[in-house]
């Protein structure tokens, strides 16, 4: 017996090396599915719960079929604390799922779902490696009627081929709430949100602040204080929704396709740590602005938030009809204020979110450096650097990286409250116009 039972498992072996890498094997466990979007192994839905008809029952498809064997749920459907029935252990079993075969494809598609899962695999067991909200633009090279093959940020991926269109859709555009609809108190990152699902540090809370008073404008400003995450260099985060790569340099070099979550920031000359010169500031422009009317949503309020650039952004984009990020620049030559452009590079200006924005953003910069010329602040070049940043590439409403000095400029406590009048007179100035 045990002869054959080695005989047995050599030929086994023989037939999987033969069968080469068009075999991808899948566990069948009991339980919820682990992945939040739903997929489809054969023609079925690979949408996220956004899209998904029965995201979140634990089915592939949320119809009632498995993705490789098509009949029954992929994982069971009890939810958490629900205890499942026993796996024999023929059931246990691995299973073979054979990769489709694909026609050659030259095609620029774009995603038609939100939170379409992108897999390292034609299959619905494979490592999902990111999620893709409508209108992602991708190159695909191969097609068939369940599984398409697609480069995404340079390597080969797949995705389900009936979430895929050759006609880009229309991105729907998600409003900011009036300010009067909104309750003062702790703001956390909604996952159901526009770009959401690219935040990697996503626990920590904002804080909105209402202003009181006959002056009160009903205008929500988002104080964003540069730097303050801890752990937020170890993590990246996509720096732009449709996967294609930096056209600048910075922090992160052109060409990367990923960046630093949140940088923890340069130290001024005296060695004070820029997250903390940007706090102190957040927290005088704060004030400014709900003396005049303004309410105030601040990102961070500690030395600690834990939320990354992108969730910082999308929950600007949401809570905010403006969002301003304070930062000093890490030169040495005390040269002035001035504020991050949009890089004039038409195929970043063409990128949604930005091609919708960019004017926006351009607007309120400029109005930014009109009131700290205004109360006497020094301001470089002619107060703009274009350069490509993660919050510029996912806002929605409009937003700026202002730089207000650099490692060498003076951040007393006098100078920062000539800096907070500057800006407080900016944004007013912005949305008077």
């Amino acid at each position: 017996m045990k002869k054959k039972a080695l005989l047995i498992g050599m030929l086994a072996a023989a037939a999987v090396a033969a069968a080469g890498c068009q075999n991808y094997e899948k566990i069948q466990l009991g339980g919820v599915g682990a992945e939040a979007g739903a997929d489809a192994g054969a023609g079925l839905e690979e949408a996220g719960a956004d899209a998904g008809q029965g995201a979140g029952t634990g089915t592939d498809a949320g119809q009632g079929a498995g993705a490789a064997a098509g009949q029954g749920a992929e994982a069971g459907s009890a939810g958490p604390g629900i205890p499942q029935a026993e796996v024999s252990a023929n059931e246990a079993e691995t299973t073979k799922e054979t990769a489709p075969v694909m026609e050659d494809r030259d095609e620029t598609v774009y995603v038609n779902a939100t939170d379409l899962n992108v897999r390292t695999a034609p299959g619905s067991g494979a490592e999902v490696v990111a999620r893709l909200d409508t209108g992602a633009e991708l190159r695909r090279t191969g097609y068939s009627d369940s599984w398409s093959r697609v480069i995404y940020n340079g390597t080969e991926c797949y995705v389900a081929s009936q979430y895929l269109t050759t006609t880009k859709p229309e991105v729907p555009e998600t409003a900011a709430p009036a300010a009067s609809q909104t309750s003062a108190g702790e703001v956390g990152l909604n996952p159901d949100w526009t770009y959401a699902g690219y935040a990697k540090i996503t626990s920590g809370k904002a804080m909105l602040y209402r202003a009181e008073g006959e002056n009160r404008k009903g205008k929500v400003v988002c104080v964003n204080a540069g730097h303050g995450t801890k752990g937020g260099s170890s993590v990246k985060t996509q720096c732009h929704p449709d996967g294609t790569p930096k056209v600048t340099g910075g922090t992160t070099g052109a060409g990367a396709t990923s960046a630093v979550a949140v940088s923890s920031g340069m130290e001024f000359s005296d060695g004070t740590p820029e997250a903390k010169v940007t706090l102190a500031m957040a927290k005088v422009l704060k004030e400014k602005l709900l003396a005049r009317g303004f309410d105030v949503l601040m990102i961070r309020e500690g030395d600690d938030v834990q939320l990354d650039n992108v969730a910082r952004t999308v929950i600007a984009n949401n809570m905010a009809d403006c969002h301003v990020a304070l930062h000093w620049d890490s030169t040495t030559s005390n040269k002035g204020a001035f504020y991050m452009s949009v890089p004039n590079v038409s195929s970043y200006r063409s990128m949604e979110p930005v091609a919708s924005h960019w004017q926006e953003h351009h607007a309120l910069g400029d109005s930014l450096i009109a009131g700290l010329k205004g109360v006497g602040v020094k301001i470089f070049s002619d107060g703009r650097m274009e350069m490509d940043l993660t919050q510029t590439s996912y806002s929605t409403v409009p937003s700026i990286d202002i730089e207000l000095g650099d490692k060498a400029s003076d951040h007393s406590a006098a100078t920062l409250d000539t800096l907070g009048n500057g800006l407080a007179d900016g944004i007013e100035l912005f949305f008077q116009n």
